[in-house]
Protein backbone atom coordinates (compact mmCIF):
# COMPACT_ATOMS: atom_id res chain seq x y z
CA UNK A 1 0.00 0.00 0.00
CA UNK A 2 1.02 3.34 -0.88
CA UNK A 3 0.68 5.06 2.47
CA UNK A 4 0.23 9.13 1.57
CA UNK A 5 -1.94 10.00 -1.51
CA UNK A 6 0.63 12.70 -2.40
CA UNK A 7 2.83 10.39 -3.43
CA UNK A 8 0.48 7.82 -5.25
CA UNK A 9 -0.35 10.82 -7.71
CA UNK A 10 3.30 11.59 -8.56
CA UNK A 11 4.66 14.52 -6.60
CA UNK A 12 7.86 16.13 -7.61
CA UNK A 13 10.73 16.61 -4.63
CA UNK A 14 10.14 20.68 -4.78
CA UNK A 15 13.47 21.11 -2.51
CA UNK A 16 15.76 21.46 -5.88
CA UNK A 17 13.57 24.49 -7.50
CA UNK A 18 15.57 27.12 -4.24
CA UNK A 19 12.37 28.54 -3.82
CA UNK A 20 11.47 28.40 0.04
CA UNK A 21 7.88 30.49 -0.50
CA UNK A 22 7.25 27.99 -3.39
CA UNK A 23 7.75 24.82 -1.76
CA UNK A 24 5.35 25.94 1.06
CA UNK A 25 2.97 26.62 -0.97
CA UNK A 26 2.93 23.14 -2.73
CA UNK A 27 2.96 21.70 0.57
CA UNK A 28 -0.40 23.66 1.70
CA UNK A 29 -1.59 22.25 -2.08
CA UNK A 30 -0.51 18.99 -1.14
CA UNK A 31 -2.23 18.93 2.20
CA UNK A 32 -5.43 20.21 0.73
CA UNK A 33 -5.29 17.67 -1.58
CA UNK A 34 -5.38 14.42 1.21
CA UNK A 35 -7.86 16.88 3.31
CA UNK A 36 -10.29 16.23 0.37
CA UNK A 37 -9.67 13.13 -0.95
CA UNK A 38 -9.46 11.58 2.36
CA UNK A 39 -12.99 13.26 3.62
CA UNK A 40 -14.47 13.65 0.27
CA UNK A 41 -18.43 12.68 0.50
CA UNK A 42 -17.78 10.64 -2.60
CA UNK A 43 -15.70 6.63 -2.95
CA UNK A 44 -12.92 7.74 -4.40
CA UNK A 45 -9.86 5.67 -5.49
CA UNK A 46 -6.21 6.45 -7.16
CA UNK A 47 -5.57 3.68 -9.76
CA UNK A 48 -2.64 2.94 -11.93
CA UNK A 49 -2.89 1.49 -15.44
CA UNK A 50 -3.46 -1.71 -14.71
CA UNK A 51 -6.58 -0.89 -12.92
CA UNK A 52 -4.69 -1.85 -9.54
CA UNK A 53 -6.09 0.59 -6.93
CA UNK A 54 -3.22 2.81 -5.37
CA UNK A 55 -5.03 4.26 -2.26
CA UNK A 56 -8.47 4.43 -1.68
CA UNK A 57 -10.44 6.93 0.70
CA UNK A 58 -13.03 6.11 3.94
CA UNK A 59 -16.03 6.92 1.57
CA UNK A 60 -15.48 3.81 -1.13
CA UNK A 61 -14.75 1.59 2.19
CA UNK A 62 -18.19 2.84 3.54
CA UNK A 63 -20.16 2.04 -0.10
CA UNK A 64 -17.69 -1.22 -0.77
CA UNK A 65 -17.92 -2.78 2.82
CA UNK A 66 -14.06 -3.31 2.66
CA UNK A 67 -11.46 -1.25 4.56
CA UNK A 68 -9.00 1.10 2.93
CA UNK A 69 -6.28 -0.91 3.42
CA UNK A 70 -8.06 -3.99 1.77
CA UNK A 71 -8.99 -1.94 -0.57
CA UNK A 72 -5.12 -0.99 -1.46
CA UNK A 73 -5.14 -4.86 -2.68
CA UNK A 74 -7.56 -4.63 -5.01
CA UNK A 75 -8.05 -3.90 -8.61
CA UNK A 76 -11.05 -2.07 -9.76
CA UNK A 77 -12.67 -5.10 -11.87
CA UNK A 78 -12.07 -6.76 -8.72
CA UNK A 79 -14.20 -4.86 -6.93
CA UNK A 80 -16.94 -5.20 -9.41
CA UNK A 81 -19.58 -7.38 -10.75
CA UNK A 82 -18.58 -10.06 -13.70
CA UNK A 83 -21.03 -8.63 -15.77
CA UNK A 84 -20.21 -4.53 -15.40
CA UNK A 85 -16.27 -5.91 -15.70
CA UNK A 86 -15.53 -5.80 -19.45
CA UNK A 87 -17.29 -2.15 -19.58
CA UNK A 88 -14.74 -0.58 -17.15
CA UNK A 89 -11.45 -2.27 -19.15
CA UNK A 90 -12.69 -0.93 -22.42
CA UNK A 91 -13.20 2.52 -20.93
CA UNK A 92 -10.58 2.65 -19.07
CA UNK A 93 -8.38 1.87 -22.50
CA UNK A 94 -9.82 4.12 -23.98
CA UNK A 95 -8.50 6.75 -21.52
CA UNK A 96 -4.97 5.46 -21.40
CA UNK A 97 -4.71 5.24 -25.08
CA UNK A 98 -6.10 9.36 -25.04
CA UNK A 99 -9.10 8.78 -26.90
CA UNK A 100 -10.64 10.11 -24.30
CA UNK A 101 -10.01 12.54 -21.10
CA UNK A 102 -12.41 11.10 -18.79
CA UNK A 103 -15.33 8.60 -18.96
CA UNK A 104 -18.88 8.42 -16.88
CA UNK A 105 -20.34 5.02 -16.62
CA UNK A 106 -23.56 3.21 -14.32
CA UNK A 107 -22.08 0.28 -12.75
CA UNK A 108 -22.24 -2.39 -9.92
CA UNK A 109 -19.55 -2.99 -7.29
CA UNK A 110 -19.73 -6.43 -5.18
CA UNK A 111 -19.41 -5.34 -1.75
CA UNK A 112 -17.66 -7.57 0.78
CA UNK A 113 -20.90 -9.12 2.24
CA UNK A 114 -21.42 -10.10 -1.92
CA UNK A 115 -24.20 -7.80 -2.23
CA UNK A 116 -24.19 -5.50 -5.49
CA UNK A 117 -24.42 -2.11 -5.11
CA UNK A 118 -25.01 0.51 -8.07
CA UNK A 119 -22.78 3.14 -8.09
CA UNK A 120 -22.40 6.22 -10.82
CA UNK A 121 -18.42 5.66 -11.96
CA UNK A 122 -16.54 9.17 -13.22
CA UNK A 123 -13.35 8.69 -13.61
CA UNK A 124 -10.10 10.83 -15.52
CA UNK A 125 -6.64 10.79 -15.96
CA UNK A 126 -3.83 12.84 -14.44
CA UNK A 127 -3.53 15.26 -17.61
CA UNK A 128 -0.52 13.24 -19.36
CA UNK A 129 -0.55 12.57 -22.66
CA UNK A 130 -0.16 8.68 -21.27
CA UNK A 131 -1.40 9.19 -17.86
CA UNK A 132 0.36 7.20 -15.41
CA UNK A 133 -2.16 7.92 -12.51
CA UNK A 134 -6.23 7.66 -12.75
CA UNK A 135 -9.10 9.12 -10.10
CA UNK A 136 -11.97 6.88 -10.02
CA UNK A 137 -15.11 8.35 -8.25
CA UNK A 138 -17.67 5.94 -7.18
CA UNK A 139 -21.45 7.55 -6.14
CA UNK A 140 -23.79 5.74 -4.12
CA UNK A 141 -27.46 5.30 -6.69
CA UNK A 142 -28.38 2.45 -5.27
CA UNK A 143 -31.93 4.15 -3.97
CA UNK A 144 -31.97 5.92 -7.78
CA UNK A 145 -32.15 2.82 -9.21
CA UNK A 146 -34.51 1.19 -6.88
CA UNK A 147 -36.96 4.32 -7.88
CA UNK A 148 -36.37 3.61 -11.54
CA UNK A 149 -37.10 0.21 -10.91
CA UNK A 150 -40.38 0.74 -9.50
CA UNK A 151 -41.20 3.44 -11.45
CA UNK A 152 -40.63 1.18 -14.96
CA UNK A 153 -42.98 -1.58 -12.56
CA UNK A 154 -45.21 -0.04 -12.21
CA UNK A 155 -46.03 0.99 -16.04
CA UNK A 156 -47.08 -2.03 -16.48
CA UNK A 157 -48.26 -3.32 -12.85
CA UNK A 158 -50.73 -3.03 -10.67
CA UNK A 159 -49.40 -1.84 -7.83
CA UNK A 160 -51.69 -3.49 -5.07
CA UNK A 161 -51.63 -7.25 -6.37
CA UNK A 162 -48.68 -6.86 -8.51
CA UNK A 163 -50.53 -8.27 -11.51
CA UNK A 164 -50.86 -6.45 -15.11
CA UNK A 165 -52.38 -3.86 -15.63
CA UNK A 166 -55.50 -2.66 -17.81
CA UNK A 167 -52.59 -0.87 -20.26
CA UNK A 168 -50.33 -4.03 -20.44
CA UNK A 169 -53.32 -6.63 -20.39
CA UNK A 170 -54.36 -4.62 -23.68
CA UNK A 171 -51.19 -4.96 -24.88
CA UNK A 172 -50.40 -8.36 -24.67
CA UNK A 173 -54.06 -9.10 -25.71
CA UNK A 174 -53.42 -7.11 -29.34
CA UNK A 175 -50.39 -9.05 -29.58
CA UNK A 176 -52.30 -12.29 -29.00
CA UNK A 177 -54.76 -11.57 -31.63
CA UNK A 178 -52.26 -10.60 -34.19
CA UNK A 179 -50.84 -13.91 -33.29
CA UNK A 180 -54.15 -15.79 -33.69
CA UNK A 181 -54.86 -14.05 -37.19
CA UNK A 182 -51.77 -15.24 -38.23
CA UNK A 183 -51.49 -19.23 -36.67
CA UNK A 184 -54.93 -19.92 -35.90
CA UNK A 185 -54.31 -21.36 -32.99
CA UNK A 186 -57.29 -20.24 -30.87
CA UNK A 187 -57.31 -18.80 -27.43
CA UNK A 188 -59.74 -16.99 -25.07
CA UNK A 189 -60.33 -13.86 -22.91
CA UNK A 190 -61.58 -14.17 -19.10
CA UNK A 191 -63.38 -11.57 -17.07
CA UNK A 192 -64.13 -11.70 -13.53
CA UNK A 193 -66.26 -9.76 -11.78
CA UNK A 194 -66.28 -10.04 -8.02
CA UNK A 195 -70.17 -11.14 -6.57
CA UNK A 196 -70.20 -8.63 -3.20
CA UNK A 197 -67.11 -7.28 -2.99
CA UNK A 198 -68.64 -3.69 -2.70
CA UNK A 199 -70.60 -5.60 1.03
CA UNK A 200 -66.88 -6.87 2.13
CA UNK A 201 -65.23 -2.93 1.71
CA UNK A 202 -68.38 -1.47 3.74
CA UNK A 203 -68.69 -4.58 6.45
CA UNK A 204 -64.66 -5.26 7.47
CA UNK A 205 -63.56 -2.23 5.78
CA UNK A 206 -60.95 -1.41 3.06
CA UNK A 207 -58.16 -2.90 4.72
CA UNK A 208 -59.50 -6.16 4.61
CA UNK A 209 -60.85 -5.93 0.91
CA UNK A 210 -57.68 -5.22 -0.43
CA UNK A 211 -56.17 -8.10 1.29
CA UNK A 212 -58.91 -9.86 -0.23
CA UNK A 213 -57.66 -8.95 -3.42
CA UNK A 214 -54.02 -9.80 -2.65
CA UNK A 215 -54.87 -12.78 -1.74
CA UNK A 216 -57.53 -13.38 -4.38
CA UNK A 217 -54.37 -12.72 -7.08
CA UNK A 218 -51.97 -15.25 -5.42
CA UNK A 219 -54.51 -17.82 -5.81
CA UNK A 220 -54.73 -17.12 -9.59
CA UNK A 221 -50.83 -17.31 -9.91
CA UNK A 222 -51.06 -20.44 -8.71
CA UNK A 223 -53.56 -21.76 -11.14
CA UNK A 224 -52.31 -20.28 -14.06
CA UNK A 225 -50.46 -21.54 -16.75
CA UNK A 226 -46.86 -20.33 -17.69
CA UNK A 227 -48.39 -18.94 -20.66
CA UNK A 228 -51.47 -17.61 -19.39
CA UNK A 229 -51.38 -13.50 -18.30
CA UNK A 230 -53.22 -11.98 -15.45
CA UNK A 231 -54.74 -8.31 -14.97
CA UNK A 232 -56.61 -6.71 -12.25
CA UNK A 233 -58.05 -4.15 -14.55
CA UNK A 234 -59.63 -1.68 -11.70
CA UNK A 235 -61.70 -2.50 -8.67
CA UNK A 236 -62.55 -5.96 -8.37
CA UNK A 237 -62.82 -6.98 -11.98
CA UNK A 238 -60.05 -9.29 -13.64
CA UNK A 239 -59.08 -10.53 -16.37
CA UNK A 240 -57.13 -14.04 -18.03
CA UNK A 241 -56.04 -14.13 -21.55
CA UNK A 242 -55.48 -17.33 -22.47
CA UNK A 243 -53.56 -18.40 -25.40
CA UNK A 244 -53.87 -21.46 -27.77
CA UNK A 245 -57.22 -22.65 -25.34
CA UNK A 246 -59.95 -24.56 -27.25
CA UNK A 247 -63.81 -24.60 -25.99
CA UNK A 248 -62.69 -27.75 -23.96
CA UNK A 249 -59.69 -26.07 -21.91
CA UNK A 250 -62.04 -23.07 -21.52
CA UNK A 251 -64.87 -24.87 -20.03
CA UNK A 252 -62.09 -26.32 -17.61
CA UNK A 253 -60.43 -22.88 -16.63
CA UNK A 254 -63.65 -20.95 -16.22
CA UNK A 255 -64.77 -23.97 -14.02
CA UNK A 256 -61.56 -23.81 -11.53
CA UNK A 257 -62.27 -19.95 -11.68
CA UNK A 258 -65.64 -20.05 -10.16
CA UNK A 259 -64.66 -22.18 -7.86
CA UNK A 260 -60.86 -20.79 -6.51
CA UNK A 261 -62.90 -17.35 -6.00
CA UNK A 262 -65.49 -19.50 -3.74
CA UNK A 263 -62.91 -20.87 -1.59
CA UNK A 264 -61.55 -17.39 -1.31
CA UNK A 265 -61.46 -16.24 2.10
CA UNK A 266 -60.29 -13.50 4.68
CA UNK A 267 -60.55 -13.55 8.06
CA UNK A 268 -61.14 -10.63 10.43
CA UNK A 269 -61.31 -11.94 13.79
CA UNK A 270 -64.18 -13.95 14.38
CA UNK A 271 -65.61 -13.15 10.83
CA UNK A 272 -65.34 -14.18 7.39
CA UNK A 273 -65.22 -11.83 4.32
CA UNK A 274 -66.39 -14.61 1.21
CA UNK A 275 -67.19 -13.72 -2.19
CA UNK A 276 -67.82 -15.31 -6.05
CA UNK A 277 -67.47 -14.47 -8.72
CA UNK A 278 -69.06 -13.71 -12.33
CA UNK A 279 -66.60 -15.22 -15.03
CA UNK A 280 -67.53 -13.78 -18.80
CA UNK A 281 -65.68 -15.80 -21.82
CA UNK A 282 -64.93 -15.31 -25.29
CA UNK A 283 -63.65 -17.27 -27.81
CA UNK A 284 -60.97 -15.79 -30.39
CA UNK A 285 -62.51 -15.53 -33.54
CA UNK A 286 -60.71 -12.67 -36.01
CA UNK A 287 -62.26 -10.54 -33.77
CA UNK A 288 -60.58 -7.12 -32.44
CA UNK A 289 -58.97 -6.73 -28.89
CA UNK A 290 -61.71 -3.91 -28.43
CA UNK A 291 -64.89 -6.38 -29.56
CA UNK A 292 -63.20 -9.28 -27.60
CA UNK A 293 -63.46 -7.09 -24.22
CA UNK A 294 -66.58 -6.47 -25.07
CA UNK A 295 -68.31 -9.50 -25.64
CA UNK A 296 -66.21 -11.01 -22.47
CA UNK A 297 -67.44 -8.23 -20.38
CA UNK A 298 -71.09 -8.58 -21.60
CA UNK A 299 -70.64 -13.01 -20.83
CA UNK A 300 -69.41 -11.81 -17.65
CA UNK A 301 -72.67 -9.55 -17.08
CA UNK A 302 -75.10 -12.20 -18.34
CA UNK A 303 -73.43 -14.33 -15.47
CA UNK A 304 -74.06 -11.98 -13.18
CA UNK A 305 -77.38 -12.00 -14.33
CA UNK A 306 -78.08 -15.19 -13.70
CA UNK A 307 -77.34 -14.97 -10.07
CA UNK A 308 -73.29 -15.00 -10.28
CA UNK A 309 -70.93 -17.73 -9.03
CA UNK A 310 -70.99 -19.06 -11.97
CA UNK A 311 -69.71 -18.72 -15.77
CA UNK A 312 -70.82 -17.58 -19.68
CA UNK A 313 -69.11 -18.07 -22.59
CA UNK A 314 -69.60 -15.87 -25.88
CA UNK A 315 -69.10 -18.18 -28.36
CA UNK A 316 -69.27 -16.28 -31.92
CA UNK A 317 -71.11 -19.26 -33.79
CA UNK A 318 -73.92 -19.47 -30.78
CA UNK A 319 -76.51 -18.11 -32.78
CA UNK A 320 -78.04 -16.56 -29.42
CA UNK A 321 -75.20 -14.56 -27.96
CA UNK A 322 -75.44 -12.46 -24.84
CA UNK A 323 -75.94 -8.47 -26.35
CA UNK A 324 -79.00 -8.87 -24.50
CA UNK A 325 -76.84 -7.37 -21.28
CA UNK A 326 -75.38 -4.59 -23.67
CA UNK A 327 -79.04 -3.17 -24.69
CA UNK A 328 -80.49 -3.83 -21.06
CA UNK A 329 -77.85 -1.77 -19.56
CA UNK A 330 -77.63 1.39 -22.00
CA UNK A 331 -81.67 1.14 -21.53
CA UNK A 332 -81.28 1.67 -17.94
CA UNK A 333 -78.72 4.68 -18.37
CA UNK A 334 -80.98 6.52 -20.75
CA UNK A 335 -83.94 5.96 -18.21
CA UNK A 336 -81.90 7.19 -15.45
CA UNK A 337 -80.95 10.86 -17.46
CA UNK A 338 -84.35 10.76 -18.20
CA UNK A 339 -85.82 10.57 -14.83
CA UNK A 340 -83.29 12.90 -13.25
CA UNK A 341 -81.98 9.72 -11.19
CA UNK A 342 -78.40 10.73 -10.79
CA UNK A 343 -77.18 12.48 -7.68
CA UNK A 344 -73.54 14.48 -6.65
CA UNK A 345 -71.95 14.11 -3.35
CA UNK A 346 -68.75 16.20 -2.85
CA UNK A 347 -65.48 15.42 -0.68
CA UNK A 348 -63.69 18.54 0.56
CA UNK A 349 -60.04 19.04 -0.77
CA UNK A 350 -57.83 20.23 2.39
CA UNK A 351 -55.14 23.00 1.90
CA UNK A 352 -51.78 21.97 4.37
CA UNK A 353 -50.56 25.62 4.49
CA UNK A 354 -53.62 27.28 5.03
CA UNK A 355 -55.36 24.80 7.13
CA UNK A 356 -58.65 25.10 5.28
CA UNK A 357 -61.26 23.83 2.51
CA UNK A 358 -59.95 24.91 -0.78
CA UNK A 359 -62.17 22.94 -3.06
CA UNK A 360 -64.95 20.22 -3.10
CA UNK A 361 -64.90 16.98 -5.85
CA UNK A 362 -67.79 16.38 -7.29
CA UNK A 363 -68.43 13.05 -7.22
CA UNK A 364 -71.24 11.36 -8.92
CA UNK A 365 -73.65 8.34 -7.76
CA UNK A 366 -76.86 6.78 -9.42
CA UNK A 367 -80.41 5.98 -7.69
CA UNK A 368 -81.61 2.82 -8.95
CA UNK A 369 -85.37 2.58 -10.28
CA UNK A 370 -86.63 2.21 -7.04
CA UNK A 371 -85.05 4.97 -5.43
CA UNK A 372 -83.77 3.35 -2.40
CA UNK A 373 -80.21 2.06 -2.97
CA UNK A 374 -77.27 4.19 -4.82
CA UNK A 375 -75.45 2.85 -7.11
CA UNK A 376 -71.75 4.06 -7.23
CA UNK A 377 -69.82 5.15 -10.58
CA UNK A 378 -67.66 2.13 -10.55
CA UNK A 379 -70.80 0.29 -11.51
CA UNK A 380 -72.19 2.85 -14.42
CA UNK A 381 -69.49 4.93 -15.75
CA UNK A 382 -67.72 2.29 -17.94
CA UNK A 383 -70.78 0.90 -19.42
CA UNK A 384 -71.79 4.88 -19.75
CA UNK A 385 -68.00 4.80 -22.44
CA UNK A 386 -69.49 1.61 -23.81
CA UNK A 387 -72.56 3.12 -24.83
CA UNK A 388 -71.52 6.69 -25.81
CA UNK A 389 -73.69 8.15 -23.20
CA UNK A 390 -70.86 9.27 -21.27
CA UNK A 391 -70.85 12.97 -22.72
CA UNK A 392 -75.07 13.08 -21.63
CA UNK A 393 -73.28 12.61 -17.70
CA UNK A 394 -70.32 14.67 -17.90
CA UNK A 395 -72.64 17.45 -18.99
CA UNK A 396 -75.11 16.97 -16.62
CA UNK A 397 -72.58 17.43 -13.69
CA UNK A 398 -71.03 20.26 -15.16
CA UNK A 399 -74.27 22.26 -15.12
CA UNK A 400 -74.99 21.32 -11.60
CA UNK A 401 -71.77 22.31 -10.51
CA UNK A 402 -72.26 25.80 -12.75
CA UNK A 403 -76.00 26.14 -11.27
CA UNK A 404 -73.87 25.17 -7.16
CA UNK A 405 -71.28 27.83 -8.00
CA UNK A 406 -73.75 30.34 -9.04
CA UNK A 407 -75.89 30.26 -5.91
CA UNK A 408 -73.12 30.08 -3.75
CA UNK A 409 -71.96 33.27 -5.58
CA UNK A 410 -75.60 35.08 -5.30
CA UNK A 411 -75.30 34.54 -1.36
CA UNK A 412 -71.40 36.13 -1.60
CA UNK A 413 -69.72 33.08 -1.19
CA UNK A 414 -66.88 31.69 -3.72
CA UNK A 415 -67.06 27.95 -3.52
CA UNK A 416 -64.80 26.26 -5.85
CA UNK A 417 -65.84 22.39 -7.14
CA UNK A 418 -63.72 20.38 -9.38
CA UNK A 419 -65.65 18.17 -12.02
CA UNK A 420 -63.79 15.26 -13.43
CA UNK A 421 -64.37 14.54 -16.86
CA UNK A 422 -64.08 11.29 -19.02
CA UNK A 423 -61.49 11.01 -21.74
CA UNK A 424 -64.33 10.60 -24.14
CA UNK A 425 -65.83 13.38 -23.80
CA UNK A 426 -62.45 15.43 -24.04
CA UNK A 427 -62.34 16.46 -27.88
CA UNK A 428 -66.36 16.33 -27.92
CA UNK A 429 -67.41 19.42 -30.02
CA UNK A 430 -70.83 19.35 -27.96
CA UNK A 431 -69.30 18.81 -23.96
CA UNK A 432 -66.89 21.67 -25.26
CA UNK A 433 -69.79 23.82 -26.56
CA UNK A 434 -72.04 23.40 -23.50
CA UNK A 435 -68.74 23.91 -21.15
CA UNK A 436 -68.69 27.74 -23.00
CA UNK A 437 -72.28 28.12 -22.95
CA UNK A 438 -72.93 27.57 -19.33
CA UNK A 439 -69.89 29.55 -18.59
CA UNK A 440 -71.25 32.55 -20.43
CA UNK A 441 -74.98 32.08 -19.65
CA UNK A 442 -74.16 31.94 -15.57
CA UNK A 443 -71.76 34.38 -15.26
CA UNK A 444 -69.55 32.74 -12.74
CA UNK A 445 -65.76 32.76 -11.90
CA UNK A 446 -64.49 30.04 -13.97
CA UNK A 447 -61.31 29.98 -11.92
CA UNK A 448 -64.40 28.03 -9.37
CA UNK A 449 -64.04 25.57 -11.66
CA UNK A 450 -61.70 22.94 -11.77
CA UNK A 451 -61.60 19.89 -14.43
CA UNK A 452 -59.81 16.63 -13.93
CA UNK A 453 -58.67 14.59 -16.17
CA UNK A 454 -57.17 10.97 -15.70
CA UNK A 455 -53.63 10.62 -16.22
CA UNK A 456 -54.14 7.59 -18.30
CA UNK A 457 -57.02 9.75 -20.22
CA UNK A 458 -55.13 12.47 -20.99
CA UNK A 459 -52.06 10.23 -22.69
CA UNK A 460 -54.59 8.23 -24.95
CA UNK A 461 -55.54 10.97 -26.40
CA UNK A 462 -52.56 13.76 -25.86
CA UNK A 463 -53.52 15.80 -28.68
CA UNK A 464 -56.89 16.07 -27.51
CA UNK A 465 -56.07 16.70 -24.45
CA UNK A 466 -53.76 19.47 -24.88
CA UNK A 467 -56.04 21.42 -26.94
CA UNK A 468 -59.18 20.73 -24.50
CA UNK A 469 -57.11 22.19 -21.32
CA UNK A 470 -55.62 25.25 -23.29
CA UNK A 471 -59.28 26.02 -24.19
CA UNK A 472 -60.32 25.75 -20.24
CA UNK A 473 -57.46 27.37 -19.21
CA UNK A 474 -58.08 30.12 -21.80
CA UNK A 475 -61.63 30.72 -20.64
CA UNK A 476 -60.30 30.84 -16.93
CA UNK A 477 -61.28 27.59 -15.62
CA UNK A 478 -58.48 25.54 -13.95
CA UNK A 479 -57.37 21.99 -14.93
CA UNK A 480 -56.25 19.13 -12.64
CA UNK A 481 -54.43 15.86 -13.78
CA UNK A 482 -55.73 13.09 -11.76
CA UNK A 483 -54.00 9.95 -10.37
CA UNK A 484 -51.03 10.72 -11.79
CA UNK A 485 -48.04 8.37 -11.38
CA UNK A 486 -50.66 5.52 -12.46
CA UNK A 487 -48.40 4.92 -15.65
CA UNK A 488 -45.26 7.26 -15.00
CA UNK A 489 -44.97 7.27 -18.55
CA UNK A 490 -46.86 10.66 -18.55
CA UNK A 491 -43.91 12.39 -16.69
CA UNK A 492 -42.61 13.19 -20.45
CA UNK A 493 -46.04 14.42 -21.36
CA UNK A 494 -46.10 17.02 -18.23
CA UNK A 495 -44.11 19.53 -20.35
CA UNK A 496 -46.56 19.45 -23.03
CA UNK A 497 -50.27 19.51 -20.54
CA UNK A 498 -51.13 22.56 -19.37
CA UNK A 499 -52.38 21.95 -16.04
CA UNK A 500 -52.74 23.37 -12.51
CA UNK A 501 -52.98 20.61 -10.02
CA UNK A 502 -51.47 17.23 -10.08
CA UNK A 503 -53.38 15.20 -8.34
CA UNK A 504 -51.03 11.94 -7.02
CA UNK A 505 -52.02 8.54 -7.36
CA UNK A 506 -53.63 6.84 -4.11
CA UNK A 507 -51.79 3.57 -4.66
CA UNK A 508 -48.66 5.96 -3.43
CA UNK A 509 -50.91 7.45 -0.22
CA UNK A 510 -52.16 4.31 1.29
CA UNK A 511 -49.39 2.65 2.59
CA UNK A 512 -47.16 5.78 2.91
CA UNK A 513 -45.72 5.41 6.37
CA UNK A 514 -44.26 2.06 5.53
CA UNK A 515 -43.35 2.55 2.29
CA UNK A 516 -39.84 4.24 1.38
CA UNK A 517 -40.41 4.21 -1.72
CA UNK A 518 -43.51 5.40 -2.11
CA UNK A 519 -42.10 8.76 0.10
CA UNK A 520 -39.31 9.11 -2.66
CA UNK A 521 -41.76 9.05 -5.68
CA UNK A 522 -44.14 11.68 -3.95
CA UNK A 523 -40.99 13.96 -3.05
CA UNK A 524 -40.18 13.37 -6.87
CA UNK A 525 -43.65 14.21 -7.98
CA UNK A 526 -43.91 17.89 -5.44
CA UNK A 527 -40.13 18.41 -6.41
CA UNK A 528 -41.42 18.48 -10.72
CA UNK A 529 -44.57 19.98 -9.79
CA UNK A 530 -43.40 22.91 -7.76
CA UNK A 531 -40.61 23.47 -10.69
CA UNK A 532 -43.31 23.78 -12.84
CA UNK A 533 -44.98 26.33 -10.83
CA UNK A 534 -47.99 23.85 -9.84
CA UNK A 535 -50.07 22.28 -7.28
CA UNK A 536 -50.16 18.86 -5.65
CA UNK A 537 -53.17 17.32 -4.53
CA UNK A 538 -53.04 14.11 -2.58
CA UNK A 539 -55.75 11.41 -2.56
CA UNK A 540 -56.73 8.71 -0.01
CA UNK A 541 -55.20 9.91 3.05
CA UNK A 542 -56.72 7.71 6.00
CA UNK A 543 -55.13 8.87 8.92
CA UNK A 544 -52.83 11.43 10.76
CA UNK A 545 -49.30 9.75 9.99
CA UNK A 546 -50.31 9.51 6.54
CA UNK A 547 -51.16 13.54 6.32
CA UNK A 548 -47.86 14.64 8.38
CA UNK A 549 -45.76 12.48 5.84
CA UNK A 550 -47.32 14.19 2.69
CA UNK A 551 -46.92 17.99 4.33
CA UNK A 552 -43.32 17.29 5.20
CA UNK A 553 -43.05 16.39 1.66
CA UNK A 554 -44.19 19.67 0.28
CA UNK A 555 -47.48 18.39 -0.76
CA UNK A 556 -50.36 21.73 -0.84
CA UNK A 557 -53.09 19.87 -0.63
CA UNK A 558 -55.07 16.63 0.55
CA UNK A 559 -58.18 14.66 0.54
CA UNK A 560 -59.69 11.43 1.63
CA UNK A 561 -61.70 9.89 4.72
CA UNK A 562 -59.68 11.74 7.63
CA UNK A 563 -60.28 15.49 6.02
CA UNK A 564 -64.18 13.92 5.03
CA UNK A 565 -65.86 11.30 3.76
CA UNK A 566 -68.08 11.87 0.64
CA UNK A 567 -71.39 13.41 1.84
CA UNK A 568 -74.27 14.94 -0.31
CA UNK A 569 -73.90 18.17 -1.57
CA UNK A 570 -77.33 20.20 -0.04
CA UNK A 571 -75.63 18.68 3.30
CA UNK A 572 -72.67 20.40 2.44
CA UNK A 573 -73.66 23.68 1.27
CA UNK A 574 -75.70 24.17 3.93
CA UNK A 575 -72.92 23.94 6.69
CA UNK A 576 -71.28 26.66 4.43
CA UNK A 577 -70.46 29.68 6.74
CA UNK A 578 -72.41 32.55 5.81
Amino acid sequence: MVGDVGDAVGDEDDSSSGNGDAGLEVAKLRELFRTAFSHAPLGMAIVDPSGAIVIANDSLSQVTGHSTDELAQRTIPELMVPADRELEADQRRCLLDGDVSSFQASVRLQRADESPVWVALAASGDGAAAPTTLTYQFQDISERRELEVRLRYLVDHDLLTGLFNRHRFEQELTSQVQRHRRFDEGGAVVMIDLDGFKAVNDHFGHAVGDELLRALSASLRQRSRATDVLARLGGDEFAVLLPAADRKTVDVVATELVALVRRQVSVLGNEQARVTASVGVALFDNLGEGEMLALADAAMYAAKDSGGDRFVVFDPHDPRPPHSRQAGEASRLRRALADDRFVLYCQPVWNLAERRIEMHELLIRMRDETGDRLISPNAFLYAAERFGLIAAIDTWVVSQAVRLIAAQAREGRRHVLSVNLSGRSVGDPAVDAHIDRELRDSGIDPSCLVFELTETAAIGNIEAAIAFSQRLQSRGCRFALDDFGAGFASFYYLKRLPFDFLKIDGDFVRGLPGHAVDQLVISAIVTIARGMGKQTIAEFVTGKETGDLLMASGVDHVQGFHIGRPVPVEKVLAALPA
